[in-house]
């Protein structure tokens, strides 16, 4: 117990050494937390994968520094990912609860024309609308464009025609 002492230390008082220990362990730990948690976790970024991230790397970030015990931080971040998986099926086999946690696609150009109400909806104006169909769709040519969509992690998204 004192050689593990040694090496991660006890309390907020740690030297570089027993943090850069702890580092190695908590990313470590991580990789196999994210690795439950599912791919969609850092993949398509909607608002319930924005949280376990957010909350993952604080949580986790307390055993690095020494914030809090161990051991209850390992434990709070495995029921986090079992809480995020748990819901991730959940969005997955039920439309309804996925439209009331992720929201729904809004469709921000067609036919020729900005759709105002959803660019409202979106909190978005033409200039940020182009911008992505500049970057993405490389033009700025809407006579080429299609539909533009605000999808539902928040990206803007064009169909040419």
């Amino acid at each position: 117990m004192e050689v593990l002492d040694k090496i991660f230390g006890v309390g907020k008082d740690l030297t570089v050494f027993q943090m850069a220990a702890r580092t190695i362990i908590i990313f470590i730990i991580a990789g196999i937390l994210i690795r439950i948690s599912g791919r969609r976790s850092f993949g398509l970024h909607t608002p319930l994968d924005n949280i376990i991230t957010i909350m993952l790397g604080a949580v986790l970030s307390r055993a690095v520094v020494g914030a809090s015990p161990f051991l209850p931080v390992i434990g709070s971040s495995a029921v986090l990912v079992l809480i995020h998986r748990f819901f991730s099926q959940l969005l997955v086999h039920n439309e309804s609860i996925s439209k009331l946690v992720n929201g729904k696609k809004h469709m921000l150009f067609e036919k020729g024309s900005f759709i105002e109400q959803n660019m409202d909806k979106s909190l978005v104006n033409r200039e940020d609308v182009m911008e992505e169909v500049r970057r993405k769709a490389l033009t700025d040519d809407l006579d080429s464009i299609d539909r533009i969509y605000m999808e539902r992690n928040g990206e803007i998204n064009s169909v040419k025609k």
